[in-house]
């Protein structure tokens, strides 16, 4: 199984990549598969049932919009987020869709879309099923995906062989475990971040390789300035106020009084992650790393280093993005990136763990403390649960960024005041929070039926 750098960081809107993303790329699959099937022109209508996860916190989470989008034929990383609302507007007005632009069907939101909020699809909690039919109502042609986490989107025939749809391309170091990395590290001589170069250089030239780092670092930090910039009040039941404008004022206009707070790096710090995902929560532009949920913890921890670590360069962002993206594919192997499945463990949790074993490779530690950082970061994130407030991506969602951000540059820290070795292993955690989210009741993943979701009062 070859997963790539960019099928980790993807490029597209707020506010969930499970919920917003995914079902946005399930929609636009299944009309490639309406043509595929030579039925598109006699479509002339569809129904989308929501299953699990999906169904209980799909509104909060935009799911219904993301899947009129996606049978419009739009796709995240391509739909100008402007102009969303005024699609959705016109969908709603007149009652129809257009696929592709190119052909309108009957198409009444409140019911062709449908929200089974007491069932499960049997292969994961965020399933879908999406059914084509004619003029007379007769079933075209149907097919059920499933949103993993992280964006990835599986049909239920690959669900059934493995996590994610197969990719064989043969990669000259293929790793399955962090020992395997760590030892091919060793006998190679190769940092993880040139291990994984080589590897892309399957997919893609060295210039695209670069071009594709500097496209992401770019989105990461257009968001993180616009975050900084825009202000009012989140969508949503919760009137949640946006304080990253008033953040960045205070940090801004009071240098004085920061030059004389020893931790005012950290309010630095705070502010870049929760303006990126008060960005998402607003269903802006935001790149899923690994998930819209925990989208500002690299970004914050990668301007942490940029801004404030002596040396930072561009072959740094380059380290730091390609050696989380390894630590990434690590749990998407071989446990989960879906707060439906492992709770929030499975998002701010291997964020965090991103994170700090990306900024210890850009401030050239060695493979051995990466890996220690890395297991730091989750190790202090295990049993961390998914229960957002009103089913938005907001509380406690905004604020749970700003911790793991502090919370990865600590664990590289104390990685980097080592020698590499320690008890835990970045295997044996990934292993204890598969283990550990198999065992978390499910009202505590991504359900908004336990935890915080049921003990605040919304507004």
């Amino acid at each position: 199984m070859a997963i790539s750098t960019f099928d980790l960081f993807k490029i597209g809107i707020g506010p969930s990549s499970s919920h917003t993303v995914g079902p946005m790329r399930a929609g636009h699959r299944f009309l490639l598969g309406l043509e595929e099937k030579g039925v598109f022109d006699q479509v002339a209508t569809v129904t989308v049932e929501l299953y699990g996860s999906l169904a209980l916190t799909g509104v909060g989470h935009g799911t219904d919009k993301a899947i009129m989008l996606g049978l419009s034929g739009e796709l995240p990383d391509q739909v100008d987020p402007e102009s969303i609302d005024g699609k959705l507007m016109i969908i709603k007005r007149d009652l129809r869709l257009m696929l592709k632009g190119q052909k309108a069907i009957e198409f009444d939101p409140k019911k062709h879309i449908i929200f089974f909020r007491k069932k499960v699809l049997p292969l994961h909690s965020n399933g879908m099923r999406f059914i084509a039919y004619d003029a007379r109502y007769n079933e075209l042609h149907s097919r059920v995906y499933y949103s993993i986490g992280g964006g990835f989107v599986v049909n239920e025939d690959t669900a059934k062989e493995d996590r994610l749809k197969k990719d064989t391309t043969a990669l000259p170091y293929p790793f399955k475990t962090a020992a395997e990395l760590l030892e091919m590290s060793r006998s190679s001589n190769l940092s993880i971040a040139e291990i994984m170069f080589e590897n892309e250089k399957a997919w893609r030239s060295e210039t695209e390789i670069r071009a594709g780092l500097d496209r992401i670092w770019q989105t990461m930090k257009e968001c993180i300035d616009r975050g900084c910039r825009n202000t009012g009040v989140l969508p949503g039941s919760l009137k949640v106020k946006r304080r990253a404008p008033d953040f960045y004022k205070d940090l801004t206009q009071n240098p004085q009084k920061a030059l004389r707070d020893p931790l005012s790096i950290l309010d630095w710090v705070n502010l870049y992650a929760l303006a990126v995902n008060e960005e998402n929560a607003a269903g802006s532009r935001v790149v899923t790393a690994p998930t819209n949920g925990a989208a500002g913890i690299i970004p914050a921890v990668l301007r942490y280093y940029e801004e404030f670590c002596s040396g930072a360069d561009q072959e740094g962002v380059y380290r730091f993005l390609l050696t989380a993206s390894a630590i990434g594919i690590l749990y998407a192997e071989n446990a989960s990136i879906s707060g439906a499945e492992v709770g929030c463990q499975g998002e701010v949790g291997v964020a965090c763990s991103m994170a700090a074993g990306g900024l210890v490779a850009a401030l050239e530690g060695r493979s051995s403390q990466i890996e220690e950082a890395a297991e730091i970061g989750m190790e202090h994130n295990l049993g961390l649960t998914c229960d957002p407030v009103g089913g938005l991506v907001q509380i406690p969602c905004i604020e749970r960024n700003a911790m793991g951000a502090i919370k990865a540059i600590n664990a590289s820290r104390i990685a980097l005041k080592r020698e590499g070795t320690h008890h835990v292993s970045l295997d044996s955690v990934i292993k204890t929070m598969r283990a550990t989210g198999a065992d978390m009741k499910t009202k505590y993943k991504e359900t908004s039926r336990g935890g915080l979701a049921v003990n605040v009062i919304e507004c």
